[in-house]
């Protein structure tokens, strides 16, 4: 079964660092390349030239929006619809789609961002889910290794489970990695009755 990498990041990439994008993109041809799906929030910026990145290697592709609909997507929230396969529309809204976004996936990756990727980023740790930071993007990604160190977590949300990595293919690599330990004594049963 091919693994769901979400990416999370920012829709305004004017903050990020200057390479961020080209970086999103090189994430996006890693996933495609590791036999991933990239789900996003069907959005501008980060989560977009990560979408490109894995159409050009030939990847698969879901968007879920925050829209109800194809036309509040594109009327409302004036959201782009270029490199996925399909979209899902939510109607959930920003916070809504973040938190479905986070479940769908296997494992998350934080590139950039602000507030919306906090609360994604958030989201996948109090889930334990495997971690992807990748550095030297800014933003959110800058500041969650001192938020993991300086938060007092008595319950310790799955700080375990994250990664960080300069070079987008070993950042996939390692969040590979963990989803692969996670499974590997995952037993599959038969169905009853044979």
């Amino acid at each position: 079964m091919k693994y769901k990498f979400a990416i999370s990041g920012a829709a305004n990439t004017g903050y990020c660092e200057i390479d961020a994008s080209q970086k999103a993109e090189e994430i996006g041809h890693e996933v495609a390349r590791q036999n991933g799906i990239l789900i996003t929030g069907a959005t501008t910026g980060i989560p977009e030239f990560a979408a490109k990145g894995a159409k050009e290697e030939n990847g698969i592709v879901i968007g879920l929006s925050p829209a109800a609909s194809y036309q509040h997507h594109i009327k409302t929230y004036k959201l782009p619809v270029d490199y996925h396969d399909a979209i899902i529309f939510t109607g959930f809204d920003y916070s809504g789609r973040n938190l479905l976004l986070t479940k769908a996936a296997d494992a998350v990756i934080v590139l950039c961002g602000g507030f919306g990727t906090l609360n994604e980023f958030t989201i996948a740790l109090e889930d334990n889910k495997p971690i992807g930071i990748l550095n030297g993007t800014g933003g959110t990604a800058s500041k969650v290794a001192n938020l993991l160190k300086t938060i007092v977590d008595p319950h310790k949300h799955g700080a375990g489970k994250v990664v960080f990595a300069d070079d987008p293919k070993e950042l996939v690599a390692k969040l590979v990695e963990l989803i692969n330990k996670e499974q590997k004594d995952l037993k599959i049963y038969p169905p009853i009755g044979e």
